[in-house]
């Protein structure tokens, strides 16, 4: 035993699997010292493949756990230092997603650059790509996405079924449509809309008011979609790679309610057929918008196997979450994977069924999880905590998986898990 005034107690942040850990070394002074002196000089050193992320939200963070076990370094560009990405991070830059000099500086310290959302400017992003670093999804690809009208016009053009839809400049104009669509009819922005932001169902005229105020029409451009009487609501998550290469995953059914994705069942429980429309939809979107990296894509099906394409996301996506623990590929290592130009993994699951249930916040308060000493109970379920310091109601601040031999049992065991934790507030 060394005395302790002999022993250097260090310690180190290890990262694998998505687990954080403190390693202690305990080592007497003088090995330190000789193992100091052997130190290879800084030249010889090791230079891993640096991936950098604009944003550092949970997708970032699932990202970074993914590249990190890759043997990658992660640099994350966020507005601060404790996002959820900045906790698992090899690095952190704090600025502006806008800025084009924040951008260029996360640029010009790593090999390839990727996104966590579909808001940043592509006016800003398109600095990084004119400077000769490499970016992707690519500016051309996210200006083919960001605008919802110009994406549902591009998949239009390649040929795939979605709602009727149509840009509406004002009041009248809407009034105009309700009558040529019918009602109920969805009002939505045509940016930065997410999670039932964005959104506005009208089921009679006299909502018109109230829905063009809510989605803030005299600012903001808006369209209308018809509504679409779907049997079920669909997702597939995809990865295309540099070549071209497709990694396709499971048709999965995704419950939504208030717009909010709270269950994902993987695979969907619908036909041979809807199932291989879906794919091959999904296909041909990523195509026509020549997307480079892992996406997802939002489909509705109706009662006769009928398949419309509703909207995609050029980023991992919530409803491929339970890829991590499902496919033998999670989508998060696929987009990596896909980013340097390495060959895409399998997306074939490991079980017969995955079963992801969102952890929503149920009102403003603390960010740390209550219960979850009694969710880890539950045999078969893996906990997800992305780290946000806060709650808010309906926000995302976790997840649960959990895989089994068909999709109730699985759903169970996610079920009981997520059903003992709990977000925010308890006065």
């Amino acid at each position: 035993m060394f005395p302790i005034n002999a022993i250097d107690v260090r310690g180190l942040l290890h990262v694998t699997g998505g687990a954080r850990s403190l390693i202690v070394n305990l080592l007497p002074m003088e090995a330190l010292k000789t193992q100091k002196n052997q130190e290879k000089p800084a030249s010889s050193a090791r230079i891993a493949p640096r991936l950098g992320i604009i944003g550092g939200g949970q997708l970032a963070r699932m990202t970074a756990v993914a590249a990190l076990r890759l043997g990658c370094d992660v640099i994350v560009l966020e507005r601060n230092d404790h996002s959820p990405a900045a906790q698992v991070a090899t690095r952190c830059l704090v600025g502006d997603w806008n800025n084009p000099e924040a951008l260029l500086k996360l640029a010009s310290q790593v090999d390839v650059v990727s996104i966590e959302n579909e808001f940043i400017s592509t006016d800003a992003l398109a600095v990084i790509e004119k400077a000769g670093h490499r970016l992707f999804p690519s500016t051309e690809t996210l200006r083919l996405i960001q605008d919802k009208l110009t994406q549902k016009q591009c998949l239009q053009r390649a040929g795939l079924a979605t709602t009727r839809f149509v840009a509406v400049e004002n009041q009248q104009r809407l009034a105009e449509v309700t009558r040529e669509f019918g009602l109920p009819l969805v009002l939505k922005a045509r940016r930065n809309g997410y999670d039932g932001k964005g959104n506005y169902t009208i089921k009679t005229e006299a909502d018109i008011p109230d829905a063009w105020k809510a989605l803030n029409g005299d600012r903001n451009e808006l369209y209308a979609e018809a509504f679409c009487n779907y049997h079920a609501e669909l997702a597939v998550i995809i990865t295309r790679g540099q070549d071209g290469a497709m990694a396709v995953y499971p048709v999965v059914e995704t419950v939504q309610r208030d717009h909010i994705c709270h269950i994902v069942r993987a695979p969907a429980a619908v036909s041979p057929n809807a199932h291989e429309k879906a794919h091959q939809m999904a296909r041909a979107a990523i195509e026509a918008i020549e997307g480079v990296g892992s996406f997802g894509i939002e489909l509705f099906v109706s009662e006769n196997d009928e398949v419309m394409i509703n909207e995609l996301a050029p980023r991992v996506h919530n409803s491929g979450h339970y890829t991590i623990e499902g496919c033998v590929c999670s989508q998060f290592e696929n987009h990596v994977r896909a980013l340097f130009g390495w060959p895409l993994g399998s997306t074939a699951m490991v079980n017969p069924a995955a079963v992801m249930v969102n952890l929503l916040g149920a009102s403003q308060g603390s960010g740390a999880p209550l219960g979850i000493e009694n969710a880890l109970q539950v045999g078969g379920a893996h906990i997800h905590i992305y780290g946000k310091a806060m709650s808010g109601r309906g926000r995302k601040m976790g997840h649960v998986t959990a895989i089994g031999p068909d999709v109730a049992r699985a759903e169970a065991a996610a079920q009981s898990a997520a059903g003992k934790i709990f977000f925010g507030s308890t006065t």
